[in-house]
């Protein structure tokens, strides 16, 4: 092919596994995404780079894990302290990062970032980082004005009082792609403020999963079990125990959830009304699991383990659908193991462009997988998060080799290892019936880490003092 193709990069922030009907949910209803699911390649063993979302955007970005640059935190997390400090973290995305977009620029591509940013304050926003044009990215997390305009976000203009933010993304991202000059190809990423918190959505679909609620008798059902006290009293004071939600039922979430689909509908049609749905590769991804242990506990990730800010596979297990008319077949699966630092190479090979492995080091293109013409060899995919999550988890690395998953945590040197194929929900520790195999990991994990010079937390001698 010789065409450059569009490409389109949708990430969802805190979208969790199990969120839409094609992965599985039987609340939320996503239509638009189960039909994109139809069209491409979908991904059951997809992992973010971290159980949070900065560290993701940048390993994104970069093709590279977070450890490698950094930036292993949420950014404006503050230090926590529990038995164990915090290992500090690098809040911005560093400018001598050639990233995805710059690349793309240099190859002839128009770059633009629409939604939310949150890898540094101005010196290092989307315009920074080789994006012709930033709509809505800023140093915020997530919308703290609520979804409903005024927003008060400052790259993004709020023209009609009460005008729900979802929307008026994909309407600049529709605007964009209409008004592109087909003499260039376009990159548009675009990353939504959904479904982070707040967790709000308009009235007439709430109303509708209130009623679905009722109708599958999930008012008569436990949704919840009350755990144990949060391990960090910087972030969640230990007076409050852990909620995890049991079952999805909550109906504003699942009204966010249809307003996101609906979007994600309203991008697909506009590319077939300009004629560029065969020419254009899109991805859809979320930056980590689904919020279901704080802060409302909005979803859950059953059966996979925990959620968001943690390290087993709720937190960091996603979503990934990628469709290319003529490229990827239409309705195939992928089980192998895939994480975020290998899109910037895929893109790249995609766009027909040179790779550039002194940047994407840690990413693997997936282009054999999506074309199934070749083999794509990798033993090991990483993690490192040296920080308490504020939805309960606590520090620690991890390595997944095939089916095992070894984790690490800091806090007592303890190890976990599981069989991820045959125990989804990692309840079943191997660690004293594997010893051999547990070893290896550990010690690839070890050695992988020191060579990033991965931050390790320190002990907190005041621990005691504090319970």
């Amino acid at each position: 092919m010789t065409k450059k193709p569009n490409i389109i990069f949708i990430l969802v922030d805190d979208l969790g596994w199990r969120d839409l009907s094609c992965y599985g949910s039987n609340f939320y209803e996503t239509p638009n995404i189960d039909n994109l699911k139809k069209r491409g390649m979908y991904f059951t063993d997809a992992y973010a780079a971290a159980p949070v979302c900065s560290p993701t955007r940048a390993s994104i970005l970069t093709g590279k894990y977070p450890a490698r640059i950094g930036v292993t935190n949420y950014i404006g997390g503050q230090p926590a302290k529990g038995l164990l400090f915090d290992a500090p973290y690098i809040d911005h995305l560093s400018l001598n990062e050639k990233s995805l977009a710059s690349s793309l620029k240099l190859g002839g591509y128009n770059t633009w970032h629409v939604g939310k940013w949150h890898l540094g304050g101005k010196r290092y926003y989307p315009e920074k980082h080789g994006f012709d044009i930033n709509i809505g990215g800023c140093h915020w997390g997530a919308p703290l004005n609520g979804y409903f305009s005024p927003w008060g976000i400052e790259t993004l203009s709020d023209d009609r009082r009460g005008e729900y933010l979802t929307d008026k993304l994909t309407d600049e991202a529709i605007r964009l792609m209409r008004e592109n000059n087909c003499e260039k190809p376009f990159f548009l990423n675009l990353w939504y403020y959904s479904v982070h918190v707040p967790i709000q959505a308009k009235k007439s679909y709430i109303e509708k999963y209130k009623k679905k609620r009722r109708q599958l008798g999930l008012d008569n059902v436990k949704e919840f079990d009350v755990g144990e006290f949060y391990p960090a009293n910087s972030l969640t004071p230990r007076i409050f125990r852990i909620l995890r939600r049991l079952v999805q039922s909550d109906p504003v979430y699942a009204a966010m959830i249809e307003m996101l689909d609906e979007n994600i509908g309203r991008i697909i049609d506009t590319l077939e009304e300009i004629g560029q749905t065969d020419n254009t590769l899109i991805l859809f991804t979320s930056d980590n699991g689904g919020l279901s242990t704080a802060e409302g506990s909005p979803t859950t990730n059953l059966p996979l383990l925990e959620g968001k800010g943690w390290i087993y596979d709720g937190g960091v297990r996603e979503p990934l659908i990628i469709t290319w008319p003529g490229i990827i077949k239409a309705g195939t699966t992928c089980d192998i193991p895939v994480t975020s630092p290998d899109f910037y190479p895929t893109v790249l090979e995609a766009a027909g462009l040179p790779l550039i492995p002194g940047q994407h080091m840690d990413g693997k293109s997936l282009m054999p997988l999506l074309a199934e013409n070749g083999e794509f060899n990798r033993d090991a995919i990483f993690w490192h998060y040296p920080h308490y999550g504020n939805q309960g988890g606590t520090p620690g690395s991890s390595i997944r080799m095939g089916d095992y998953k070894l984790i690490e945590f800091y806090e007592n040197n303890t190890l976990e290892l599981y069989n991820i194929k045959k125990d989804i929900s990692e309840k079943n520790n191997l660690i004293n019936e594997l010893p051999e195999i547990a070893g290896q990991m550990h010690k690839r994990l070890v050695n992988w880490r020191e060579s990033l010079k991965g931050k390790i937390p320190k002990s907190n001698p005041e621990w005691n003092e504090l319970e």
